[in-house]
């Protein structure tokens, strides 16, 4: 009995020391997982750390940033009816393509009768300076009938001063009986007639000297119309000319012309319709000279400046491209300062909103012909901040 009691006393004693260290064991492989756990958080931790300092304190990234492009808007300068649309939407464009043509017909009359007035013109202004010699021929021709009408003056108050003479000496030997009365009444009658000649003679001079005034003014009037200019050179005919011009621009307005290179969008006209100047037909994307509009918030922008470098990405293509972009500029304004009904802050239930400024930037063009983008696409754009 005693050794079966003294045999299990010793088998527990055996047993405890054995339970003893297997806890110890346990409790040392738990303490070294924490340590291990521990020194990994801390070795993490100082790894976000130091990324976030030396790598993410250098970057700012946003995914609020879309595609843009300056579009061209293509609208008719003349009015008319359209002949013909050669263009549909998404279809690829370039630079002088014809888009549109509109009926010539009136342009080409209004041309026509452009040109017949230019040749009017000119001949007319060649009448005037062949006319200038005419009239300075007239203005001696003028001049020569007042010499002409002043010798005449002068013939009759001759007459007349010879007629009074033998009026007087007839009257005198009337008196005496020596002559008679019928010669005194032919000698009276030859005087009257000599000083009604005077008249003629003075009315004549008059007429003469007001020929010759009115040919100097039409000379001077005629010589004001061609003054030190030539036929081409000539107002009138410059103004003809430059309707005649303005007449042939009109007729090349009637064919509308891409100005750009790009993809046709929002077509807007058929064939048949009649547009008026100015009336937006259709626009033309420019996708070869895009840009991103990046909007990011105002606590990000204090690094930011115009040359840095930027990594985008888009929702199109992926992380498979990468295309390099360079900080334009800044907007002049928020997002929500030019929204069409903008926000109020002036009331009392106001609450602060992060705002958002968008960013300019410009694209590699060489990677925008690899991978073309088209407008209103999204696009994550992250700028680096070190340089």
């Amino acid at each position: 009995m005693s050794d079966e009691t003294n045999s299990g006393e010793l088998d527990t004693r055996v047993a405890i020391p054995e339970d003893d260290a297997a806890d110890a064991k346990r409790h040392s492989k738990r303490k070294r997982l924490f340590i291990g756990l521990g020194a990994t958080v801390a070795i993490l931790g100082a790894g976000y750390t130091a990324y976030d300092w030396l790598i993410v304190a250098d970057h700012i990234e946003t995914d609020n940033a879309y595609v843009g492009a300056n579009v061209a808007q293509v609208t008719p300068l003349v009015g008319g009816a359209v002949r013909e649309v050669l263009v549909d939407d998404a279809l690829t464009v370039k630079r002088g393509d014809i888009l549109v043509r509109l009926d010539d017909t009136d342009a080409r009359l209004v041309l026509a009768r452009a040109e017949a007035d230019l040749a009017q013109t000119e001949r007319r202004v060649r009448g005037l300076i062949a006319n200038d010699s005419g009239l300075s021929a007239q203005i001696d021709a003028r001049a020569a009938d007042e010499t002409r009408a002043d010798a005449q003056l002068s013939a009759a108050m001759a007459d007349m001063q010879k007629a009074s003479i033998d009026l007087n000496r007839r009257e005198a030997l009337a008196a005496s009986g020596s002559v008679s009365g019928e010669e005194v009444s032919s000698a009276r009658g030859a005087y009257s007639t000599a000083v009604a000649n005077v008249k003629a003679a003075r009315a004549a001079r008059v007429q003469a000297s007001a020929n010759r005034t009115s040919a100097i003014g039409s000379r001077d009037a005629n010589r004001v119309l061609i003054d030190k200019t030539a036929v081409d050179d000539n107002p009138e005919v410059l103004g003809a000319r430059a309707t005649r011009d303005q007449a042939r621009v009109d007729l090349t307005r009637t064919v509308l012309r891409s100005p750009v290179d790009g993809i046709v969008s929002r077509r807007q006209v058929q064939v048949g319709q009649r547009v008026a100047p100015g009336a937006m037909l259709m626009v033309v994307v420019p996708i070869g000279s895009t840009y991103v509009d990046a909007n990011f918030k105002e606590g990000q922008l204090a690094k930011v400046r115009p040359g840095q470098a930027v990594k985008l990405t888009s929702d199109l293509y992926g992380d498979d491209v990468e295309y390099r972009g360079t900080v334009v500029g800044f907007s002049g304004g928020t997002g929500s300062a030019f929204a069409v009904v903008p926000a109020q802050n002036a009331t009392g239930n106001w609450i602060k909103v992060v705002q958002r400024l968008p960013v300019r930037i410009r694209l590699d063009p060489r990677q925008l012909a690899e991978h073309p983008l088209r407008v209103g696409l999204s696009m994550t754009a992250d700028i680096d901040l070190s340089r």
